[in-house]
């Protein structure tokens, strides 16, 4: 069949910096930190003892308390920012045929939490202790299932899962989906929830997480030269994808469009970036190719700009590399800075803030900037957002195991 066009008309945020979409973009323009201290379990033994959590949230506000039992929190972020986004691009789930709806969600880690609660009980109380639900709550695939269950939706329904690339994977492979006809929409992004004693200590322990407990408000300073690794965050970012056909048809509000996507590998370390920046100038190479749009074109790349000494410096000279010149017209920005890195949900909901940049034409800056680092020499939006046109735009993401995504965006413009 004929390709068909793909526009986004709904979406969803649960994050660090409020639990909608409006708090997520007015803290992201305002420059807001969303870390703080841990409080919620004894963190007097960890090197790092802050994170970038979710504000008062009480799953009681969204669920039954026996219904929350059986949720890890990952499907809780995940159901609730679905719902907003479903709510947000009104559709009428009456009308539409949903044999035709797409859940596509992801998470880089799943259930980790409730694994671990798990095998505490287990350890205590032996097998017997273990409860039945450990299993249903723990798969990374169980996310998507239960936005399906819930709405009835009976179209594609699974995750890919890659690390911190997985938001935007989920969302390339729903773009697909709907671009060839396997559905006529989707429900797609990623969602984590990792802030608890084995999610803080893994990280811990590669020494990836920055240790600046005096001042966690200011921990997460991409491409500052005294940055020292990143800041652990949770939450969900969803979007609602659709043919651009049905949007005009039923007059929905559309916030941008999807030009296309460039997936590579690294293939150089488990951890490491490669400094080369092989596997993301190929990733933005395609992401361009794939969509027709001509570098010189890009506004404005929301990065991967995790804080860490070696991941900023390769990202800045992957995008030297691909874009010449140009990358010193565009502004650059890591939403990383405010919301910390959401692991799974990092390339959703940084899709999410591309995608609300190219609708009010403002990019969120990079806070928390005081110490030029000569190496990152881009324009980076330092501490303030910026007014200016904003019509293609890039969302980077990558993950550990050398997984690289980029995702093209653009002003609908009919």
């Amino acid at each position: 069949m004929t390709p068909r066009r793909v526009v986004v008309t709904g979406l969803g945020s649960i994050t660090p910096l409020g639990k909608t979409v409006s708090e997520f973009w007015d803290g992201l323009i305002q420059g807001k930190s969303g870390a703080r201290p841990i409080t919620h379990f004894d963190i007097s033994e960890f090197p790092t003892k802050f994170a970038c959590q979710i504000p008062d949230y009480n799953s009681a506000d969204y669920f039954p308390v026996k219904e929350a039992r059986r949720l890890d929190k990952f499907t809780q972020y995940a159901i609730v920012a679905s719902d907003e986004a479903i709510v947000d691009s009104k559709l009428d789930l009456n009308e539409i045929d949903k044999n035709r709806v797409a859940v596509l969600i992801g998470t880089g880690i799943g259930g980790f939490e409730v694994f671990f609660r798990q095998c505490l009980e287990f350890s205590e109380r032996g097998p017997k202790a273990v409860s039945p639900f450990f299993i249903p709550m723990l798969i990374p695939d169980i996310a998507a299932g239960h936005v399906s269950i819930k709405h009835g939706f009976r179209g594609p329904n699974f995750c890919a899962v890659s690390a911190c690339a997985t938001g935007s994977h989920n969302i390339g492979l729903a773009y697909d989906a709907v671009k060839y006809g396997t559905a006529d929409y989707a429900i797609c992004g990623g969602t984590e929830a990792p802030v608890f004693e084995m999610g803080v200590a893994g990280f811990n322990a590669i020494k990836a997480m920055s240790t600046r407990n005096d001042d966690p408000e200011t921990a997460s300073r991409p491409f500052d030269a005294t940055r020292d690794g990143f800041v652990l965050g949770e939450g969900s970012g969803i979007l609602v994808l659709e043919t651009l056909d049905s949007a005009l048809a039923r007059g929905a509000e559309i916030y941008a469009e999807i030009g296309g996507y460039g997936f590579s590998a690294d293939a150089h370390h488990i951890t490491a970036p490669d400094p080369e920046g092989n596997g993301v100038i190929l990733a933005m190479h395609s992401a361009l190719h794939s969509s027709g749009v001509k570098p010189e074109q890009i506004d404005h790349i929301n990065m991967h700009g995790t804080s860490t000494p070696l991941g900023d410096v390769a990202e800045t000279n992957s995008i030297k590399k691909v874009f010449g010149d140009h990358a010193y017209k565009m502004n650059l920005n890591s939403t990383k800075s405010m919301t910390g890195h959401m692991l799974g949900a990092a390339g959703a909901a940084e899709s999410l803030a591309t995608i609300m940049a190219i609708k009010h034409d403002i990019v969120p800056p990079t806070i928390n900037f005081s110490t030029p680092d000569p190496r990152c020499d881009l324009d980076y939006t330092f501490n303030k957002a910026v007014e200016r046109p904003v019509n293609f735009a890039i969302n980077n993401a990558f993950g550990f195991g050398g997984h690289n995504t980029s995702l093209v965006f653009k002003k609908f413009m009919g």
